[in-house]
């Protein structure tokens, strides 16, 4: 069966994260992506911590998987006229450079519509086109600042702390992948294309809104909580056996029925009924005896063993997994959540997959490509042009 985004056809000429995992998880999905680079050194991300002198970076491996690469010099006027080619034959033109770096080109998106009326052009930026910020540059730390999510991240008293997972730069990604499927769906009615943008910062507001919950209720800023749940008073972060920096697990006993799965799962039957723990508030008012109970508990058990007692039990449990840990975890693994790929030049390389699960259109991941590997194939499936006229454009440098 067709991959379910089959048909359609992205330009992609996104750099590091945010507009790359866009182009990424449509990829993924089955649209065909062809990534668009500088012919000298490719999309800046192929360097970008790198740890092996003229190899691609495994930033770059890890966010462009399921696309092919073809190069392009859109400073050159043959270059230009090469793109105007190949955006009459595409859906979607993807871009995250910084503001004015199209138009400053002469490709941007008033012109591109003019040549190509069904494009969908999607725009990410750090604060958008518009506004008062619209001029700042921006990366993940940036938008995750700007957008909220320091501020709520850190213990009491503490400075802010910047949250691990990308969600400025990935977070963002995803939204504009939404974006772009949206636009795409309304251009098969309308037979018009349009502008996509997003935001990084509000991408991140987006996903901060539920932890800004306690602002709507007493309109002050919300304060940083540490491991304490608002909800339960007490903490959910236990230290477990053998007591190494990772050993550790996170309970959400957030109902009775969990509070009897887990007073079971340890031992104690007898908690249950007490007085001191039989409802939500009573727990709440004793969350440091809860905290001891619990804690006592799992210092003599390993992660990996509470988190089975306990989600066996009925218990919302998660081991704290570090990232050699996640890269090996058999469940991420039966779920092809992280697989082996094979690459030219580093071998075996394992990397997470695809989140998104279709039934009918299973992802078949591929490594991330070359720089140019694909020239010959897009220029001359897209474009007609031969050996001999893509021989003249590499010696004019142009791809």
């Amino acid at each position: 069966m067709e991959k379910a985004l089959a048909g359609l056809k992205i330009l992609d000429l996104t750099q590091f994260e945010a507009g790359t995992s866009c182009t990424q998880m449509l990829a993924w999905l089955g649209a065909e992506v062809v990534k668009l680079e500088s012919p000298r050194y490719g999309e800046q991300g192929r360097r970008l911590f790198a740890d092996r002198p003229d190899e691609d970076s495994c930033y770059f491996l890890l966010l462009n998987n399921n696309k092919r690469s073809i190069t392009l010099d859109l400073k050159h006027d043959r270059g230009r006229e090469i793109f105007f080619d190949l955006i009459r034959k595409f859906d979607v033109v993807a871009e995250n450079f910084s503001l004015g770096t199209m138009e400053r080109l002469g490709l941007g998106y008033e012109r591109l519509r003019e040549i190509n009326p069904r494009l969908i052009y999607l725009t990410v930026k750090g604060f958008g086109t518009y506004g008062p910020y619209s001029s700042y540059k921006s990366f993940d730390m940036i938008a995750q600042a700007s957008g909220g999510a320091f501020s709520m991240t850190g213990y009491p008293g503490s400075e802010p702390i910047k949250p691990a997972p990308t969600v400025g730069d990935t977070g963002t990604g995803v939204h504009a992948a939404c974006g772009v499927l949206a636009a795409w769906i309304q251009r098969e009615r309308t037979g018009r294309g349009q502008k996509v943008e997003v935001a990084m910062q509000d991408a991140v507001v987006n996903m901060t809104r539920i932890a800004m919950l306690q602002t709507f209720i007493d309109h002050e800023p919300v304060a940083r909580t540490g491991n304490k749940v608002p909800v339960t008073g007490a903490s959910f972060l236990y230290k477990c056996a053998p007591g190494g920096e990772n050993d550790y697990v996170v309970v959400y006993c957030s109902n009775r029925e969990m509070w009897v799965g887990l007073c079971n799962a340890i031992g104690r039957p007898e908690l249950i009924e007490d007085p001191r723990f039989r409802t939500g508030e009573a727990r709440n008012r004793n969350a440091v005896a809860v905290d001891e109970i619990i804690g006592g508990w799992t210092a003599r058990h390993t992660k990996h063993e509470v988190m089975k007692a306990f989600g066996d039990a009925g218990v919302a449990t998660g081991a704290v997994l570090d990232s050699v840990e996640i890269l090996n975890d058999p469940h991420l693994r039966e779920r092809k959540m992280v697989v082996n790929l094979t690459h030219p030049t580093r071998g075996e390389f394992p990397m997470p997959s695809c989140p998104v699960q279709l039934e009918d259109s299973p992802v078949e991941p591929r490594l991330a490509p070359l720089l140019g590997e694909h020239n010959d194939e897009i220029y001359g499936a897209y474009l007609g042009l031969n050996a001999s006229a893509l021989a003249e454009l590499r010696r004019e440098k142009i791809i």
